[in-house]
């Protein structure tokens, strides 16, 4: 039988390139639930090819128009934020991706969890803000989480058949973006067009952003340590600009196994719709006449303090790395709108987590009340150019 799969966020980065997945096996995967939070053209297009049971808008402005485009369907139509909660939960779905952007995906990943659905995870805000608590609901409803960032991907690959084999270290690599060798002046002039040139990945505008100001790798920290139950001082990041290894492991003899691949998030997608089966895929090949040579280097968080403040909220747990997820998401939308510079995107997100209520056990209440409020608190310290 088809696996049966809801996709949140179908007209993003992730979203689409799914959909790919599932137009090269047609006899394996189906399309059951798309949704998008805007883009309501590149929704309708997808329905009306991909004919799923049930499409959702979040922004209920656009319902309409949904609705009347494809009124000749037999598509299910809804919209809102409790319609994303509700879709996943069909008993008809098998698997659920989330690759919607941002905090908005936290809700309705806990909702297919609990209603037992696996969970391919490509947004990894979900962990960054309530990793604890995702956690354990996964472990409760005995729901399992594949990873789909290609960095995890490629760690939890290299731990296939390890067993209980224990793990000494989990490297995680980066490119270093566009500017890995800019000095911190020319980073200060640094424009939004320049950093939406990604040299190795094609993404969407927010994580284009985040994978340039190396936030995006300390988000992938904190992730790390949900889904391997690591410490942080077991995360070590390296800079490989040529994003052919995508992560590796060191065990406790010292051995280390490594991913590698070209840079095509389709094949960590299938790898999660297929798992624990490898199936055959048309993705382009590494071609070793052509791949010379395979450098690393150290991060430089100096230049790109986004990656120790990731690691700093890490550390200190609690509340703190949903403070810097609300506030990086704020600071990186005010870049995008020319409000603040490139580098003061930092600045921003040092001082929410300067100022914020720190909470050590937070509950989904906490997370909610956390993340409205650093919003504010950000918000106003970009209006008034305090920081």
């Amino acid at each position: 039988m088809k696996k049966q799969i809801a996709i949140l966020g179908s007209t993003g980065s992730i979203g689409t390139q799914a959909l790919q997945v599932i137009e090269e096996h047609p006899d394996l995967y189906e399309a059951y639930v798309l949704t998008a939070n805007n883009r309501v053209e590149l929704l309708i297009e997808q329905a009306r090819k991909f004919q799923p049971e049930a499409v959702v808008i979040a922004n209920e402005k656009k319902y309409n128009q949904l609705k009347d485009a494809l009124t000749n369907l037999p598509i299910k139509v809804y919209a809102g934020s409790k319609a994303l909660c509700e879709v996943v939960t069909d008993q008809q779905v098998d698997m659920v991706l989330t690759a919607m952007v941002g905090y908005a995906g936290l809700q309705p990943t806990i909702a297919a969890i609990k209603a037992h659905k696996p969970i391919a995870l490509a947004n990894k805000e979900t962990l960054v803000v309530a990793g604890e608590l995702i956690n354990e609901l996964a472990r409760v409803n005995r729901t399992p989480i594949l990873p789909v960032d290609s960095e995890h991907s490629a760690v939890f690959q290299c731990l296939a058949g390890e067993g209980d084999n224990s793990i000494e270290k989990v490297i995680l690599t980066a490119s270093g973006g566009p500017f890995r060798t800019f000095t911190r002046e020319q980073l200060a002039h640094v424009t939004k067009e320049q950093a939406l040139k990604h040299p190795n990945w094609s993404m969407g505008a927010k994580i284009t952003i985040d994978s340039a100001s190396m936030m995006n790798k300390g988000f992938e920290v904190m992730e790390a340590k949900w889904l391997f139950g690591v410490k942080p001082e077991q995360i070590e990041v390296v800079v490989h600009p040529q994003s052919i290894i995508h992560s590796m492991v060191q065990f406790t003899d010292g051995a280390i196994k490594a991913q590698l691949g070209m840079p095509d998030m389709r094949l960590p997608i299938q790898y999660a719709f297929s798992y624990p089966e490898r199936k055959q895929a048309s993705f382009p090949r590494i071609d070793w006449r052509q791949c010379h040579e395979l450098t690393f280097e150290q991060p430089d968080v100096e230049r790109f303090r986004n990656l120790a403040l990731a690691y700093e909220a890490l550390h200190r747990g609690g509340n703190m790395p949903c403070i810097v997820n609300a506030a990086n998401e704020v600071a990186v939308d005010a870049f995008l709108h020319d409000r603040i510079g490139f580098l003061a995107m930092s600045e921003v997100i040092g001082q929410a987590m300067a100022h914020m209520p720190y909470i050590a056990k937070p509950s989904y209440e906490d997370y909610v009340q956390t993340d409205a409020e650093t919003r504010r608190l950000t918000s106003e310290l970009i209006a008034s150019h305090s920081f």
